[in-house]
């Protein structure tokens, strides 16, 4: 049996987590859990999984949680020591980083240290950190196993490939909900209007950024480091349909690809049992009968300007990318609460890259310095009030 530890528990990966282990108990059992302020959602799972520790993110919240959750009562925490805490947790095997941004850095980088097997569904710890955690994975000897669907993907299409036989990888994107719109409207789109991804059903931050095509970008930067690729290795194409999760072009002109319905509990699965295959029996399974028509377009840059920053970000390494990761989100966070418009966040986040005195980072400070100091300048372009984000 598989003890496994999950950071972002209350999140729609963490939740479709659960949804395979309780499909599973002889293989796998939760021993500690983070999450954010879902105490509601979370003293549930509490209950059924019973896990051994549980991290939240205020003491208020800590405490309110173990009075829910009596009369299991494991080990409460909170903050950033408490998600540390669960993800060196000494009995789990393997890390399911699934938390939100940025904050899933610390805890992740913690459970590689300490020698766990990480399911890694957290792009943007990769984006911020990218040279400081693939280091520490190969100094400690343990495995990153890929969850984002295009990413498991490609690693499944890698399988057994020597790396000189590989010419470029294709991440696929659905184009989002305004894959069809003219620029003229992007001024007038809302919050809800953004919120309707086409395929996916996902948290409210990775739909707007899949939106914006800033999701993408991203994913080309978590490529990079997931599979020592170039930036001119790793190309985008936009697929509406979402049955063909991406692809690799071997050297010989054979082009791979992976195919499934668009639901996460695949990919989860895949990486919690890896090398292994779980049945999924309660999936509805793909028919290609039912889809006569799989269409590929190339992105447009102009009116989806953040696949673009991704690249520019990845050629320029240092902390570039740390700085457009930091900005998206508090951009993102800014667009949902109303504070600035949809059109804003890509011409943020251009303004933000181009005032960054970027530079080579040695530690993990120096990322997170970069990190706070996006994150402040975003809040000043929108004309809010910034947040000690690391506190």
């Amino acid at each position: 049996m598989k003890s496994i530890a999950i950071l972002g528990s209350t999140g729609s990966v963490g939740k479709t987590t659960l949804d395979i282990v309780s499909r599973f108990p002889d293989r796998f059992r939760v021993v500690a859990m983070a999450a954010g302020s879902n105490v509601e959602l979370l003293s549930e799972q509490v209950q059924r999984f019973d896990p051994e520790l549980v991290s939240v993110a205020t003491p208020e919240l800590a405490i309110e949680l173990a009075a829910r959750v009596r009369p299991k009562r494991p080990t409460v925490l909170y903050g950033n020591d408490g998600a540390v805490a669960v993800a060196t947790h000494p009995k789990a095997e393997l890390v399911m980083s699934a938390m939100v941004g940025a904050l899933g850095l610390r805890p992740t980088l913690s459970a590689i240290r300490s020698g766990k097997d990480i399911a890694f569904a957290n792009k943007e710890v990769l984006v911020v950190a990218g040279e400081l955690v693939t280091r520490a994975v190969r100094d400690s000897g343990v495995r990153l196993l890929p969850v984002d669907s295009e990413h498991n993907a490609i690693f499944q299409c890698l399988q057994g490939r020597p790396a000189d036989t590989v010419k470029r990888v294709i991440l696929t994107a659905s184009g989002g909900p305004f894959r069809q719109w003219p620029a003229e409207r992007f001024a007038c789109i809302t919050v809800e209007d953004a919120l309707k991804h086409p395929t996916w059903q996902m948290g409210n931050k990775i739909t707007i950024d899949s939106a914006t095509l800033m999701n993408k970008g991203l994913e080309v930067i978590e490529a990079h480091w997931l599979f020592n690729l170039e930036a001119e290795q790793i190309s985008v194409l936009i697929h509406p349909q979402s049955i063909v999760h991406s692809m690799v072009e071997m050297v010989d002109g054979a082009v791979i690809a992976e195919m499934a319905i668009t639901d996460m509990a695949i990919p989860v699965a895949f990486a919690l049992a890896y090398p292994e295959r779980l049945e999924l029996g309660h999936l509805k399974p793909l028919s290609l009968l039912d889809h006569d028509h799989l269409a590929f377009e190339e992105p447009d840059l102009n009116r989806f300007p953040c696949l673009r920053l991704g690249y520019e970000a990845l050629r320029a390494g240092g902390t570039m990318a740390a700085c457009l990761n930091a900005a998206n989100e508090e951009l993102v966070a800014g667009f949902l609460a109303g504070q600035t418009r949809f059109v804003d966040i890509p011409r943020h986040l251009e303004t933000v890259m181009l005032r960054h005195h970027n530079s080579a980072a040695h530690s993990l400070e120096d990322f997170l310095e970069a990190d706070q100091w996006a994150r402040t300048m975003a809040h000043e372009l929108m004309g809010t009030r910034p947040r000690r984000f690391w506190a």
